[in-house]
């Protein structure tokens, strides 16, 4: 006897569906046609025809197209579910207004494949509101069953390898990719209303900067010498605005050779944005208008829930100083001018682990990175972060110890960084020199020394705020996904082996 899985059933499956794909082929029709032209869509009919009687016929021909999710035979008629791009409808099929090959064909349809269909719009006796199909005709026939069972963690893995799969049978996962293109869509029009530029930068770059990462490495067999995938797009488009574009932007693809967790891929998306004449207060009210412009367009309020938290996006955003939280966490007074021993202390106190040649700003960083940043929930701008951990930000005219810096904080995750953008070359070339000492060192993520983009600073920059923004975390934020892999189509897993 053979064993009864799931496998065995798709294998038999498959080989019935490919018979009747043959027989098809056989007969001289296509089962994969080039061309079809649907005149009509779920949801619109079903706004149109909204006040139709029941069991009432109507003289409108309508062509739809879309993949049969439903299937119920009852002799001489037929009810079929067909899902279009919007939704779905019951397309209603009886002997008598088809013709013979179509009935014939009819016989042949199957869960998942793709048909098209002409006929009038008509309400069911039951209130359903359908079309009665004169014509039937095979748009593509699926050879591989669609899966019954694609809920729940257990398949989470083979969710995600097979995207495709898991949008068909899971409208909310299909929705939620709808509403990431909607979003960035949202995004672009505020950016272009806001008199920003977009412009594309390199992917391939051979000097390592932008950023505190570890890189990919390819090598360029034309030029023979290998390139980094860019790790951010920062000292690019800092070079536009010194050649006048005063301000740009870019979303765009970002690789860092890392980790992968809940927030983490090591491809992902950024919208990096440079404004001349501006600093941070201008990149905080930027931050805002990008992040309401994109829950304007896919929630119905700035009041929304984030797993089960409330969160709220209205008004104006909270500012505070890095100090000003640790020192509300740690429940004492701490801040850059606090002794090292008082900062190592607290370090300690908590279990952190710190490194002998840590200065206070370091120390004061590692309180509010370990134990502060996931405390925050409502919008909140982090600001005054140390030079140390700040190579490419401005120094505080009233601290030279701390820069004009923020970062901006939801739900104890970080989804943008800002700058009041450094542009004395001098002070740059300083602090490419510490990442070069720091990499030298053995500090993998450290920047190399970018003499180009220190040439560029030297023709003089204008006073310049700057800002990156993750778009996946913030589609994971209005979306309302606990993981950055349910916000990507086609997250990073290892390479699948098949039989």
């Amino acid at each position: 006897m053979a064993e009864n899985t799931d496998t065995q059933t798709t294998t038999d499956e498959r080989t019935l569906r490919r018979a009747k794909r043959q027989a098809m082929l056989d007969a001289g029709v296509s089962p994969y046609p080039s061309h079809f032209e649907p005149t009509a869509f779920s949801a619109d009919l079903e706004v149109r025809y909204k006040d139709l009687p029941d069991g009432e016929f109507t003289d409108d021909v309508v062509t739809m197209a879309g993949r049969v999710r439903a299937i119920r035979n009852q002799g001489k008629i037929a009810f079929l579910s067909l899902q279009d791009r919007q939704g779905q409808i019951q397309l209603f099929f009886r002997v008598n207004n088809l013709s013979e090959s179509d009935w014939e064909l009819l016989k042949t349809v199957d869960l998942g494949d793709i048909i098209g269909v002409t006929g009038p719009v008509m309400r069911s006796r039951r209130g359903q509101l359908s079309v009665a199909p004169h014509s039937l005709v095979m748009l593509s026939k699926a050879l591989r069953p669609l899966p019954e069972k694609f809920h729940g963690l257990s398949d989470k893995e083979t969710r995600y390898r097979q995207r495709y799969a898991d949008m068909i049978v899971n409208p909310d996962v299909l929705e939620t990719f709808k509403k990431r293109s909607r979003m960035i869509a949202a995004v672009r029009r505020y950016m272009d209303g806001e008199g920003y530029y977009e412009v594309e930068t390199p992917i391939l770059q051979y000097t390592l900067g932008g950023a505190n990462a570890r890189p990919f490495i390819t090598h360029h067999n034309a030029l023979d010498m290998d390139f980094y995938l860019r790790i951010a797009t920062e000292l690019h488009l800092k070079r536009l605005i010194v050649g006048g574009m005063d301000r740009v932007y870019e979303i765009g693809r970002q690789f860092r050779n890392e980790g992968m967790d809940q927030t983490h891929n090591p491809e992902f998306t950024t919208l990096e944005a440079y404004r001349a004449y501006s600093d941070i207060e201008g990149m905080k009210e930027l931050a805002e208008g990008i992040f309401k412009a994109a829950c304007h367009e896919i929630c119905d309020s700035e009041q929304i829930v984030y797993q089960g938290t409330q969160v709220d996006l209205s008004g104006t955003w909270r500012s505070a100083t890095m100090a000003e939280l640790v020192s509300e966490v740690c429940g004492r007074e701490l801040s850059i001018d606090s002794s090292l021993e008082e900062l190592r202390a607290e370090n300690d106190k908590h279990s952190l682990a710190w490194e002998p040649s840590w200065g206070a700003g370091k120390l004061l960083f590692n309180l509010y990175d370990e134990l502060v940043e996931q405390t925050i929930v409502n919008p909140t701008f982090v600001c005054d972060y140390p030079v140390e951990v700040s190579p490419l930000a401005k120094r505080k005219p009233s601290d030279p110890r701390l820069t004009d810096r923020f970062e901006l904080v939801i739900c104890g995750h970080e989804y943008a960084n800002a700058f009041t953008e450094l542009n004395d070359p001098v002070d740059q070339e300083s602090r490419f020199a510490d990442q070069v000492a720091a990499k030298a060192a053995g500090d993998d993520e450290a920047m190399e020394y970018d003499q180009d983009y220190v040439r560029a600073l030297e023709y003089g920059m204008p006073p310049t705020g700057g800002i990156g923004i993750g778009m996946d975390r913030m589609a994971m934020l209005l979306c309302d996904q606990p993981s950055i892999r349910d916000v990507l189509p086609f997250p990073h897993m290892r390479p699948e082996i098949f039989d």
